[in-house]
C-alpha cells in the first residue's frame, strides 16, 4: 500500500486557498508549504542537519545536476538521496528536463533581453521523439536524456516525489511550435508515468502541466494529463514575463486540477508571489530566492528586506528582527553579519541563509493560520 495520500484539512471561502498534508514516506508536508532547492542535493550555505533544525518539511534537488556529479548510481549505491545526504525529511526531484532546456534557451530574463535571439551555449544537440540529446557541462560527454532515463535515474535517487520529463519550450516561440512541443511534452509524461507504474518504488509522481501563456493549450494540457494515473500536479512551462500574466494563467489553470490531489507551482517562491498564488489554490512552490537573497546580503524582515551591506548596519547591535527565534538572531547581531559579508566571511551567507529559510516556514505558518482563520 502506498504511503502517499492527500489530506486536506479546510478550505478557505473567500478564494481558492486551502490548508492541507501530503503524507509521504518520510514524513508530512503540511501546505500552502515553501519548498527550498538544493541544486546539487545541498541547500547552498546549509546543511542538511540545519534544515531540518529549521523546519523546512520538503527539500528540492536536480536529476540533472545530480545524473552528471556523482551519478545517480553512486546515490544508489549510497542507499538513495535520504542516505547520502543525511536527511530525514520528505524530497522531490524534477525531471532534468528543467536544466537541459535552460541552458539551451536561457531563462525568461535572457530571452526579454535579446527577444529572444541570442543564442546560448549550444550544449542541446536535438530533441527528438526518443528524447533530448545534449553535452555534458561538466566534460562534454552525450547524455540522452528520455523518459524512461529520466524515471530510472529519479528511481535511483529513491525521491519521495518525482517528476516526469517534459519540454520547457522558450517563452519566444512560434505558437505552432509550441502546441507541437506541448503534444510532445504529452506522450513524454505519458512514457514517464509508464515507466514509473512497472516499478511505483513507494514515490509518487506528479504530472506537469505545460501550454505557456496559451488559455487553450493549458486547458488542453489539465483534459489530457488529468485522465491518467498522476498522484498530483505541478504548473510548469513558461509561466509569462510579469506576476500579472503568471497569476492570469493560475486562475484559468488551477480550477482545472483535481482537488483531491496536490500541486505545486514549479520555480516560484518570492514574497510578492506569494499571497497571490496561494489564493488561487496552489499547495507547494520551490525556489532558490530565499537562499540566493541571503547570499548577495538581503534579509527579509516582517517590515521589509534589509541590505546587510548598508553603512548605517556597521553599529546595529541588534538582531536582524526582533522576537526571531531563528539560530542567527538569537545570537548574532546585524554588525556582526555586516562585518563578515564585508570581510566575505562564508559564515555569513551561511547566517543570513538560516535566517531567511526560517522567515518563510514562518510566513506560511502564518499563511496557514491566515487560511484557518477566514482571512484569506
Amino acid at each position: 500500500m502506498s504511503q502517499f495520500n492527500f489530506k486536506i484539512l479546510h478550505k478557505s471561502s473567500a478564494s481558492r486557498a486551502r490548508v492541507a498534508q501530503i503524507h509521504t514516506p518520510h514524513g508530512i508536508i503540511d501546505t500552502p508549504g515553501f519548498v527550498a532547492v538544493g541544486t546539487n542535493a545541498t541547500l547552498k550555505a546549509v546543511d542538511s542537519t540545519m534544515v531540518e533544525n529549521i523546519g523546512l518539511q520538503l527539500m528540492f534537488c536536480n536529476t540533472y545536476h545530480l545524473m552528471l556529479q556523482p551519478g545517480s548510481q553512486i546515490i544508489k549505491k549510497a542507499g538513495g538521496l535520504h542516505s547520502f545526504i543525511k536527511r530525514s525529511g520528505p524530497i522531490i526531484t524534477d525531471s532534468g528536463g528543467f536544466q537541459v532546456f535552460s541552458l539551451a534557451y536561457g531563462s525568461v530574463n535572457d530571452e526579454l533581453k535579446s527577444s529572444g535571439k541570442k543564442k546560448q551555449d549550444g550544449s542541446v544537440i536535438k530533441i527528438t521523439e526518443e528524447g533530448v540529446h545534449f553535452r555534458s557541462y561538466r566534460n562534454g560527454d552525450l547524455v540522452i536524456l528520455t523518459p524512461e532515463s529520466s524515471v530510472q535515474a529519479q528511481k535511483d535517487l529513491g525521491a519521495d516525489i518525482i517528476i516526469p520529463l517534459d519540454e520547457l519550450p522558450p517563452y519566444h516561440i512560434d505558437p505552432r511550435k509550441l502546441e507541437a512541443s506541448l503534444h510532445r511534452t504529452h506522450r513524454w509524461e505519458e512514457r514517464s508515468l509508464n515507466t514509473h507504474l512497472t516499478n511505483r518504488n513507494n514515490q509518487a509522481m506528479y504530472a506537469v502541466i505545460h501550454g505557456g501563456l496559451d488559455p487553450a493549450l493549458r486547458s488542453k494540457s489539465c483534459q489530457v494529463l488529468t485522465k491518467l494515473d498522476f498522484d498530483g500536479f505541478a504548473v510548469g512551462g513558461s509561466l509569462g514575463k510579469t506576476r500579472e500574466q503568471m497569476f492570469e494563467m493560475l486562475a484559468l489553470t488551477m480550477p482545472q486540477l483535481p482537488e483531491d490531489k496536490p500541486n505545486h507551482l514549479l520555480g516560484i517562491g518570492d514574497l510578492l508571489s506569494l499571497e497571490a498564488c496561494i489564493k488561487s489554490g496552489v499547495d507547494t512552490f520551490d525556489s532558490s530566492h530565499p537562499t540566493r537573497c541571503a547570499r548577495h546580503g538581503l534579509v527579509f524582515t516582517k517590515r521589509g528586506n534589509l541590505k546587510i551591506l548598508n553603512s548605517s548596519n556597521r553599529e546595529n547591535f541588534r538582531p536582524i528582527e526582533d522576537g526571531c527565534t531563528c539560530l542567527t538572531c538569537k545570537n548574532y547581531t546585524v554588525a556582526y553579519l555586516h562585518h563578515l559579508f564585508k570581510s566575505h566571511e562564508m559564515t555569513g551567507y551561511t547566517l543570513a541563509s538560516i535566517h531567511n529559510l526560517h522567515f518563510m516556514v514562518q510566513l506560511m505558518a502564518d499563511y496557514r493560520r491566515r487560511i484557518m482563520e477566514g482571512e484569506l
